[in-house]
């Protein structure tokens, strides 16, 4: 039996000392280790697996970390963080206070560059090799390795078009394995399915193997060979030109991603070719896992443990009486908006089955569309909708809004146009840790005329939220909930109009004020009740519209209550906290106004109840505030 030579790579260098032949053997070690490692700790597992071969021929062939390496959204860096001294606290990944699940600068030197969100990693990697012209360093190299869809986002063509012009040291790896979380969509897939598929740009694909990275180095004489290449790549090849070419960049491929030996060999022929190049590479995504390749949305992250050799996921007890959760309401939901009001349409950025949107494509399949990564696009796209009398619901999760920022502002907002953004994921996520929590949506949100604002407590709110936002001069709408459970209410009941900017009073008491938003109600309502136990009477009050205030009853709560707490989970710079504090300042009440939220600062990955512990608006956290607040006054 061979030697197990992973347990001996603690770094790149480890790696570099291995014949070529050996690299078989890493990425056949390196793929166990992923599957073992994830099928008791879920994480993002497809695409890393799709990347194993990948991964070993960069640390084998560039000098990183002094060549940078950036990995566009993350999900698929799984094995480097392995290679670069992780492998030992891999364990810890995604956990509270352990290593992160995406590539962090703070974690390591061969982290190049922070990555969660999409298609940012040409535009890192664009800048890193302009600075490292500006030092007069050409010999350093910088790749970018973009996948999972991110070609489609519009800020990777932005880079594109900007290196194609600057002549940069960069190397853009497309890693096409035809699948973001769902399958891909739009042109660019299309296109380069016509790559794939074209016997004609294989056949020549077949021919430059044979004079690059087929087994001979060209040494000197590489730059001729690509430039004879490149005119007759310029030809007519496919049905349409090179796309990369039009950028300026040199284009090779596509090549089989999940060959190591010839992967090996055309990265150390690549490094010789000046300028922007651009490599296709095609990749399985979960490879070496059968179920994963057979099911590539479910095991982008798989929803909990499975059989490490056959990838079958281990079926959980079922609990009949377990509540939905948000996203399943909202998926069912829009359904029955949709047969009673046919000018409604669903829209989401590539996150259909995370959203339950599926639900609505697959049963009304012209009536939801989904756009691909390309936040700024899905809001205007739907802006665009409403001015012709449809009512776009907009599904974005919290995080990723946050891009369409500006088109929320310019093109809904300012026009008072009717598009209703359901916020995914808003808050705390859990292990997917600080760039995709939605603790900014509140806040951000709260500053922009023309526009509502509402966060539901359970499902009834959820269900009425969206009734209510489809209705006629409801303008811009934001619902947004959490990722996870409800709290049940009895949902199936009959849609009910609510009254736009006002609460409701969940329960009195004559000791304190808990004023809530969304979700963290129920932390707040258990709160109460065990205070009852212990002889505090505290009330509730849920806002369910941040923007506007319920400014009725907080006249009534300030004129009663001295001792007053807002929980919220969001931050609580600018959320519901502030805009109490404000309407406090604005009409002149004196009161002690205690803020519960996520603080001013980053939060890791952990648990969701971890992360709610650590910010201190779980119950546990609201007991302990009143305690203090009652015991100071």
């Amino acid at each position: 039996m061979d030697e197990n030579l992973l347990s001996h790579i603690n770094s790149p260098e480890d790696l570099k000392k291995l014949s070529e032949d050996k690299l078989p053997q890493v990425c056949r070690e390196l793929r166990e280790f992923i599957i073992d490692a994830v099928s008791n700790n879920p994480g993002h597992l497809g695409a890393s697996l799709g990347v194993v071969e990948l991964t070993v021929a960069l640390h084998y062939v560039f000098n990183t970390p002094d060549d940078k390496l950036i990995w566009d959204v993350g999900h698929q860096a799984y094995g480097h963080k392995i290679l670069t001294g992780r492998r030992e606290q891999f364990h810890l990944n995604r956990k509270y206070k352990g290593i992160s699940g995406f590539p962090r600068m703070d974690e390591s030197e061969y982290d190049a560059f922070g990555v969660g969100h999409s298609s940012t990693s040409i535009s890192a990697a664009l800048g890193m090799a302009m600075a490292a012209q500006m030092e007069n360093n050409p010999n350093r190299h910088h790749i970018a390795v973009i996948g999972d869809g991110a070609m489609g986002g519009g800020m990777a063509l932005e880079a594109l078009n900007s290196a194609g012009c600057l002549n940069p040291n960069l190397l853009v790896i497309l890693n096409d394995n035809g699948i973001a979380i769902d399958k891909s969509v739009g042109a660019i897939k299309d296109y380069l399915a016509d790559i794939v598929t074209s016997k004609v740009y294989n056949k020549l694909k077949d021919k430059v193997w044979l004079m690059l990275g087929g087994g001979t180095k060209y040494g000197s004489n590489t730059r001729a060979i690509v430039k004879q290449v490149g005119n007759a790549v310029k030809g007519s090849i496919l049905k349409r030109s090179n796309l990369f070419e039009a950028f300026n960049f040199r284009y090779f491929g596509p090549v089989d991603g999940n060959d190591v030996i010839r992967l090996t060999k055309l990265l150390g022929d690549l490094k010789n070719i000046p300028g922007p190049k651009l490599l296709h590479i095609i990749t399985t995504k979960g490879k070496g896992l059968p179920e994963a390749e057979k099911e590539p949305t479910v095991f982008h992250a798989p929803p909990g443990a499975f059989d490490t050799k056959t990838g079958k996921l281990v079926k959980e007890k079922q609990d009949k009486n377990k509540p939905p959760k948000y996203q399943e309401v909202f998926g069912k939901t829009i359904i029955e908006l949709a047969e009673k009001n046919e000018k409604i349409i669903g829209i989401t950025p590539a996150m259909p089955t995370g959203s339950s949107l599926d639900l609505m494509m697959q049963q009304m399949p012209g009536r939801a569309f989904d756009v691909g990564i390309a936040e700024q696009h899905a809001v205007t796209f739907a802006a665009g909708m409403a001015t012709q009398g449809y009512i776009p619901f907009c599904n974005i999760y919290s995080t990723f809004m946050q891009r369409a920022y500006d088109q929320t502002i310019h093109d809904v907002a300012l026009q008072k146009l009717n598009v209703v953004f359901c916020l995914d994921r808003a808050g705390l996520v859990g292990e997917d840790g600080p760039t995709h929590h939605g603790a900014f949506d509140l806040a951000y949100l709260r500053s922009i005329p023309n526009i509502t604002i509402a966060a539901p407590m359970n499902e009834k709110e959820l269900r009425d939220m969206m009734y209510t936002a489809q209705l006629p001069g409801k303008g811009a709408f934001v619902i947004r909930y959490p990722r996870g459970r409800v709290v049940s209410s009895g949902w199936k009941t009959p849609f009910a109009e609510m009254e736009t900017g006002k609460g409701q009073m969940v329960r009195e008491g004559s000791d304190i004020m808990i004023i809530t938003i969304g979700h963290t109600g129920n932390f707040a309502l258990k709160a109460c009740e065990r205070l009852d136990r212990e002889g505090i009477s505290a009330a509730l009050f849920n806002v369910r519209f941040l923007k506007p205030l319920d400014e009725d009853a907080l006249h009534g709560i300030f004129k009663k209550y001295d001792q007053i707490i807002t929980v919220e989970d969001g931050t609580v710079k600018g959320g519901l906290g502030s805009a109490v504090l404000e309407f406090m300042s604005d009409n002149g009440y004196q009161a002690t106004v205690t803020r519960l939220g996520i603080p001013d600062r980053f939060i890791g990955q952990g648990t969701q109840e971890e992360l709610f512990r650590e910010c201190g608006f779980d119950s546990d956290g609201i007991i302990k505030t009143v305690k203090k607040m009652l015991d100071r006054s």
